[in-house]
């Protein structure tokens, strides 16, 4: 049996053109979904090279501190644990909230960034690539980095920092730039 179909050339018209805007259409949304993750992620890098976050992902073998990054007095090493060295680790004064009369800061699990996660040194695009792998963020995938990134109590301190500078937006706009970073495909600039 043979099957004879005739499409008329307006159908046949009509069919490519309504494939083509769906694809027009598709890439459309892929550029307006990329420009809104680089946005968010231009809000999140603004955090992540601040102070609060800095002096605590350093690329060497002690933390920084204060706001003009100053290595940490009394000469603190990294340690084989990223918590300091056997005779001082960050825990001897850095308790779980800050200490007014002393100023020493404070928050759960005070301790460096794992070398892995040093970010002094990176572009924005290597920050953002970095981030996003899990060798380099201690094995999170996005939903995992979502969560670390808002509601960690030691990420969360640095908007509860004392009399020291808080990151250039406010505790919400940060948690929703890495969430609108992450719903629209966690992109990453060049």
């Amino acid at each position: 049996m043979r099957f004879s179909i005739r499409f008329s050339h307006a159908a046949v018209a009509t069919c490519i053109a309504s494939i083509l805007c769906a694809g027009a259409a598709d890439a459309q949304l892929a550029d307006s979904t990329s420009e809104q993750s680089l946005q968010a992620f231009a809000r999140i890098a603004e955090v992540l090279r601040h102070p609060r976050c800095m002096n605590c992902h350093p690329s060497g073998d002690f933390p920084r501190q204060g706001d003009d990054r100053h290595r940490h007095q009394m000469l603190v090493q990294r340690g084989p644990a990223d918590r300091g060295g056997p005779a001082m680790e960050c825990s001897t004064c850095h308790q779980t909230v800050n200490a007014a009369e002393g100023r020493v800061p404070g928050a759960p699990n005070w301790h460096l960034a794992p070398l892995t996660m040093a970010w002094e040194g990176l572009s924005d695009g290597n920050l953002c690539r970095a981030l996003k792998d899990p060798t380099r963020n201690g094995g999170r995938n996005m939903s995992a980095l979502v969560r670390h990134m808002t509601e960690d109590q030691l990420v969360q301190w640095a908007w509860n920092a004392g009399d020291r500078l808080s990151p250039p937006i406010s505790q919400f706009d940060f948690h929703e730039a890495v969430r609108r970073w992450a719903r629209t495909g966690a992109g990453c600039p060049p």
